[in-house]
């Protein structure tokens, strides 16, 4: 398929600087965990990316194990990528979670031998020498947190990632992973990447405190809840929905999907409608309210999903009025 570089590309899409760093990112990123990377057929997902890349989305995030089988995701997105301005790219992956290709004990957690030796197989499927961003996926509390923030460190000095992060930290961890780095003269970290969204407020007291007192930047995802917060559910469970289809590696269950949450996203997007927003535009444009948080990761299965994303970003602005209805819609 060819593909045909937008030269308007950056005057649509924000870019926010990621903590203390030189590092930008847009406000908007592109996630391949369920929506796209080998979970939609590969010339769709080519869309899907360069639609994305098109509207100024210049960051996109993987995991070693992301896609069916794990690291397809990365595979697909390393034949996309041959096909971009690789200096205009950054490219995100992670490691700490399960490989469930890898058998016997080396494929999970946060030891020295499994980091490193993912981040060089991320990078042989992606068919990269580096990547701009590699993380650490989760805490392991097996694993003294010295090592894993020791092999973040070499990866830096290898060569092998421009600037490392952690996801899924919550304090006291997250300042410690912050404290050895610092303590040691090591690579900073420069991101860390959360969960957080309407319906999962947590991060606003285990992580961005911390982050805006250390320079971290902060990239929330599953800011949709997965589709939730997109309405999708509302009126029961569709078809081709993840619920419905039951897809694994972390994606939702109808058990999620209870009448209380129901009724809460009802009362939001009438809010929404009243902002001129669909309600995904305005669970986007909540998180971005925030100035600690450099950018909202998103999925999609459909290029026009990515556009409608880019859109929140026309109403980030949210008055007195409009916050303190949302606390009583989700204090309900």
């Amino acid at each position: 398929m060819p593909f045909a570089l937008n030269p308007d590309r950056y005057t649509s899409m924000q870019y926010r600087r990621c903590g203390r760093s030189g590092l930008q990112l847009p406000a908007i990123s592109l996630g391949l965990w369920q929506g796209t990377g080998s979970y939609v057929e590969e010339d769709l997902s080519k869309q899907i990316v360069f639609t994305a890349f098109n509207a100024g989305i210049t960051h996109f995030d993987l995991a070693n194990n992301y896609g069916s089988p794990a690291g397809s995701s990365e595979t697909l997105f390393g034949k996309i990528l041959k096909n971009l301005p690789r200096n205009e790219i950054v490219v995100a992956t992670k490691a700490g979670y399960r490989m469930p290709t890898w058998p016997g004990p080396y494929g999970d957690g946060g030891s020295r031998k499994y980091l490193i030796q993912s981040c060089e197989e991320s990078l042989r499927r992606l068919g990269l020498d580096h990547v701009d961003i590699f993380y650490h996926h989760r805490l392991d509390p097996n694993t003294p947190m010295e090592e894993s923030m020791g092999a973040l460190e070499t990866l830096v000095q290898q060569g092998k990632a421009l600037y490392v992060g952690v996801s899924n930290y919550a304090d006291p961890h997250f300042t410690k992973a912050v404290d050895i780095m610092k303590d040691r003269q090591w690579s900073p970290l420069t991101i860390h990447q959360p969960r957080y969204n309407l319906l999962d407020r947590a991060t606003e007291t285990a992580v961005l405190p911390t982050a805006e007192r250390a320079g971290v930047g902060v990239i929330a995802f599953s800011v949709l809840a997965q589709g939730i917060l997109t309405g999708k559910y509302s009126d029961g469970i569709p078809a081709d929905s993840r619920v419905a289809l039951g897809m694994g590696n972390g994606a939702i269950g109808a058990d999620r999907l209870n009448p209380e949450v129901i009724a809460k996203v009802k009362r939001l997007d009438t809010l929404a409608k009243a902002r001129g927003q669909t309600l995904a535009q305005m669970a986007l444009a909540w998180v971005l309210r925030d100035p600690r948080v450099t950018s909202a990761l998103t999925g999609a299965s459909r290029p026009e999903q990515v556009l409608d994303s880019v859109k929140a970003l026309a109403n980030l602005s949210f008055s007195t009025e409009e916050l303190a209805e949302i606390e009583t819609i989700l204090a309900s």
